[in-house]
């Protein structure tokens, strides 16, 4: 399995340390032409406003979106959320508007206003995922389509799925805990189906 983290910006070091923890290829992702052989891509945490102007520079956000609505799975963390969204509240940049959220970029504060938080994850395992939220976005709304897997104690959505993209708002890559990841590899490996979708936390009202 080949895997491809986007490294423009942001925390793309420890998502591939984190994959190739896994046994997976996991490249860094610069140019279009290193999009053409990848089983899926990381979007990882960054600053969203650099992120996207550096795929626009680098000829990325075409390919990128062609791709995911071809079946590409895709997963999204902190500001990989962002770029994911059709949506954004407080945002002008055109996203790749590719899931069927409405998402606000650093929802909780500045960078002092950093948490963590032990969240409820099924899908992962009992265990709670301790979860890292730095400058994090959170998910407005979410249409039908969308899963929710994980919200905060307030009801607030920070993790979903819709058919292959995946999308969270804190940082697995923080941790040593290689469960999200080895989600996302499962995902990746599941036929797709717009009828095969998990039963958990189901939801698309407002969490905040």
């Amino acid at each position: 399995m080949k895997i491809g983290v986007l490294a423009l910006q942001g925390t793309f070091i420890e998502h591939i340390d984190s994959l190739r923890q896994l046994g997976v290829d996991a490249p860094p992702i610069r140019l279009p032409r290193e999009l053409a052989t990848l089983d899926g891509l990381v979007i990882p945490g960054g600053e969203s406003t650099t992120m996207l102007r550096l795929m626009e520079s680098f000829e990325l956000i075409r390919p990128v979106r062609e791709m995911a609505r071809g079946g590409l799975p895709i997963w999204g963390t902190c500001a990989g959320m962002v770029l994911l969204a059709k949506d954004v509240s407080n945002y002008e940049m055109e996203t790749l508007g590719l899931m069927d959220t409405k998402v606000r970029r650093n929802a909780f504060g500045s960078q002092i206003d950093s948490f963590e938080a032990d969240l409820e994850i099924p899908l992962v395992g009992e265990e709670p995922f301790h979860a890292v939220f730095i400058r994090a976005p959170i998910i407005e709304e979410a249409k039908p389509d969308v899963e929710i897997l994980s919200r905060l104690p307030d009801g607030t959505i920070v993790a979903i799925r819709q058919d292959r993209l995946l999308a969270c708002a804190f940082h697995p890559e923080f941790t040593d805990d290689l469960r999200f990841h080895s989600y996302f590899l499962n995902m990746i490996s599941q036929k797709p189906s717009h009828n095969n979708r998990d039963t958990v936390l189901r939801g698309s009202q407002s969490g905040s």
